[in-house]
């Protein structure tokens, strides 16, 4: 994949995983910074951080459960340990944070 595909798809994510916690009911407060890197943060003071790493083309979480890295498989980014999509990890990830489900796919 070129350099520009992956900013391109990133972007993409990211400003998808933006929107769906834009529509989320959860108290959670985020911000997306021009970098490429989403700080995610719940009512206890906890973080999840969404990046780009450019050099690997993946999409990092990092959050108190570990860390996850997304590859794009040519339809959707899946996590490279065990294939699940992006925004369902995501989901599963921010529920565990905050106490209450959050359906952010």
């Amino acid at each position: 994949m070129e350099d520009k595909e992956f900013n391109a798809l990133a972007d993409a994510a990211l400003a998808g995983i933006d929107a769906a916690l834009e529509a989320c009911d959860a108290d959670i407060d985020f911000e997306l910074a021009a970098g490429g890197v989403l700080e995610i943060e719940f009512a206890d003071r906890s973080k999840i951080i969404v990046n780009r790493h450019a050099v690997a083309h993946e999409i990092w979480i990092a959050a108190r459960a570990g860390g996850f890295h997304f590859r794009w498989d040519g339809h959707r980014w899946c996590d490279t340990r065990d294939g699940i999509e992006l925004m369902r990890r995501l989901s599963e990830l921010a529920s565990q944070q905050a106490g209450e489900p959050v359906d952010l796919a």
